[in-house]
């Protein structure tokens, strides 16, 4: 049985609210509306080309939307630029991890964590000294200690993960956006990945939204899911309503309760 959902019941991290966007005659993002409140992970699912990424794109500010509005800590952002979400506390990984490939882990980290301080430290290393310490701590929570010194070039894709989850951290964010977290993970990886996370989101009182294709992880570690399909809301709700509902069940889950699978 998983915990009670940690969630408070005070103004939403996140608000987003009628978005839609279209690319040509596709509309991508049609009249989505959901919210993700502080310690709250919520899962953003659905068939490939659902519409997930888009979304993520405009929440995160690399797509303007052609109507709505994404409200972040009460402040509306719907215009505003990604590095302002950042700067407000949006944090996000992608599905494909990215680092600066001749640098060490710990480098890696050390500079994310001057770029949110702003402060001025070269690529290359120089002047990262004095977050070396931050940067250890960060990947000891994310269980990527032994990898501090090596070349992010050298990674196994499963670490890599791991790392760009610690390099979203060093900015310290209040909504994390996690776009496929554990995609090219072995089967174990991807738990223990997932258990980190949730222990992050109650210890910080994160706002997590998060896509997955791994329907074992969404339901072990949703306390929310919003189902898309086609741009639009199918249905939303606790994982155990979602699993047992028939439109989900033909759109994206197939019709076994018992063995979730994506399609």
């Amino acid at each position: 049985m998983k915990p009670p959902s940690p969630a408070v019941a005070a103004m939403p991290v996140l608000v987003v609210e009628g978005l839609e966007r279209a690319f040509g005659g596709v509309r991508a993002v049609d009249g989505v509306s959901f919210t993700v409140a502080s310690g709250e992970r919520v899962a953003l699912i659905g068939p490939n080309g659902a519409g997930k990424t888009t979304c993520f794109n405009l929440i995160d500010g690399q797509l303007t939307p052609d109507e709505g509005r994404v409200t972040i800590g009460g402040t509306d952002v719907t215009a505003r630029p990604t590095r302002e979400r950042a700067r407000r506390g949006v944090g996000r990984t992608f599905q494909v991890a990215a680092s600066f490939a001749s640098m060490t882990v710990r480098e890696n980290v050390a500079l994310a964590i001057a770029a949110h301080e702003g402060a001025t430290a070269s690529p290359v290393g120089a002047g990262l000294g004095a977050y070396d310490a931050r940067a250890d701590a960060l990947l000891a929570r994310v269980g990527a200690a032994e990898l501090a010194g090596e070349h992010a070039a050298i990674l196994a894709y499963g670490d890599l993960k791991r790392v760009e989850l610690a390099l979203a951290l060093a900015g310290e964010p209040r909504l994390l956006l996690m776009d496929e977290p554990t995609a090219g993970m072995a089967p174990r990886e991807r738990g223990a990945m997932m258990d980190v996370v949730s222990a992050l989101v109650r210890e910080r009182s994160i706002a997590l939204l998060f896509t997955e294709h791994d329907m074992d992880v969404v339901f072990a570690h949703a306390d929310r899911i919003v189902v898309l399909d086609r741009g639009r809301i199918l249905a939303r709700g606790a994982p155990d309503a979602i699993r047992a509902d028939r439109r989900v069940q033909e759109a994206y889950l197939g019709t076994d309760d018992d063995t979730p699978t994506d399609r």
